[in-house]
């Protein structure tokens, strides 16, 4: 075990240093740069001279050429200092731990309902497999998969914060608190911080609860076919213990696959939807950082999310041991 941990540890580190390096190569090549968004670049009343230009250009690290910058950027990264944002002079750090809370509060209860909610329709489906009742919740949930989030979003938007507006059923449209929030009691602050979460969350999670059912029976359709279940349904067992206790326990490790693959998704957030909702999430601050050409930004947040890509793949092998004693790491 201990070996193998050590491989998986050395080849994650190539892979992150190889991601890293591609995207910081793409990102000094797409067009513009942080000058070009730059508020006092943009002043035709003030235009800077030649030598304030030269001046912020190597601020930015411009000057350097993208070998040269990646490797300083490598460089500090290593100690822990992954520069300051070019948009909003602070520390990258703290740009993205500003974000990181306000992401959690959408993504942790949407993965949390996806999952609680596609692996109890994922059974029945399975058990009801081929009857009028299994074939209308299928067809509701490829409609659900079928219509993108982001439309649904404007959708809801427009039923509760339009159509039910001044109603007991009305819910705010955009932002992640009220105007007057600061004069609320505590618990009128959690209410208020609930209501403008239930949209959004409604947002992320139907997507994601249409294929995680799905793919719950797919797997088990496989499983429910094999001699083992036929021999536990001749001894008389009943179908929901044969179900749970027999098929679901040998579709685990697909299961433990996708939600290893699930762990990136709790902090990179969905860039339209917090669009969408005026929602100061990790997704937003993701395309502002593009838009601005903020690099220190962008590269925070990549190796941020890459992390977590690697951490949710190697913590889905470790747990392969777990739901199946065949394997083995030795």
């Amino acid at each position: 075990m201990v070996g193998y941990l050590i491989r998986r540890v050395l080849l994650g580190l190539l892979t992150l240093l190889l991601i890293t390096m591609v995207i910081y190569a793409l990102i000094r090549a797409m067009p513009g740069n942080p000058l070009a968004t730059d508020a006092a670049m943009m002043n035709p009343e003030n235009m800077p001279s030649e030598e304030d230009i030269q001046r912020m250009q190597a601020a930015y690290g411009l000057d350097k050429s993208i070998p040269e910058a990646y490797i300083h950027w490598l460089t500090n990264m290593v100690r822990g200092d992954f520069g300051s944002s070019f948009a909003e002079k602070k520390p990258v750090l703290d740009v993205i731990g500003s974000r990181v809370t306000n992401t959690l509060l959408l993504t942790v209860p949407s993965l949390i309902l996806a999952y609680l909610l596609a692996i109890p329709i994922g059974l029945f489906s399975t058990w009801r497999s081929g009857k009028a009742d299994e074939r209308l919740v299928g067809v509701g949930l490829y409609m659900l998969y079928a219509i993108p989030s982001f439309i649904a979003a404007l959708f809801l938007q427009l039923l509760f914060a339009v159509k039910l507006d001044g109603t007991a059923f009305e819910l705010p449209l955009m932002g992640i608190r009220s105007d007057e929030y600061e004069t609320l009691t505590s618990t009128q602050k959690a209410w208020d911080w609930l209501k403008h979460m239930i949209l959004p969350v409604i947002s992320f999670t139907y997507v994601s609860l249409a294929y995680y059912s799905r793919f719950i029976k797919a797997n088990m359709e496989e499983v429910v076919r094999q001699d083992y279940i036929r021999t536990a349904k001749a001894k008389g067992l009943g179908p929901l213990r044969i179900m749970i206790h027999h098929a679901f326990r040998n579709t685990l490790i697909p299961f433990v696959t996708l939600l290893g693959l699930s762990l990136p998704a709790l902090l990179g957030g969905a860039i339209i939807l917090e669009q969408i909702f005026n929602w100061p999430g990790m997704g937003q601050l993701y395309f502002r950082s593009i838009l601005t050409r903020d690099y220190p930004v962008i590269m925070g947040l990549t190796f941020a999310l890459s992390v977590l890509t690697l951490l949710g793949q190697l913590l889905a092998d470790m747990l392969y041991a777990f739901v199946d004693p065949r394997i083995s790491y030795k």
